[in-house]
């Protein structure tokens, strides 16, 4: 288990930089943002829309996770 954290320790830090979005996502959040909180605009969208699509996989998988942990529980 030892390893396997160590592992993904030097996974992990061994990332430079990250570039957030794609690079037509960058364009349209930058060029659409006039900085306003209150007002919908096309780059409070795709922040939105990236965070959504980020914590879809987790989702399923923690969903499946409990699933197979109830269901080995009941046994």
């Amino acid at each position: 288990m030892k390893k396997v954290i160590l592992i993904t320790f030097f996974a992990i830090s061994a990332v430079g930089t990250i570039q957030a979005q794609c690079p037509m996502c960058k364009t349209a959040l930058e060029s659409n943002r006039d900085g306003a909180v209150t007002k919908p605009t096309v780059g409070n969208g795709i922040n939105k829309a990236i965070l959504f699509l980020m914590s879809m996989p987790y989702v399923l998988l923690g969903g499946a996770g409990a699933a197979y942990y109830y269901k080995r529980k009941n046994k």
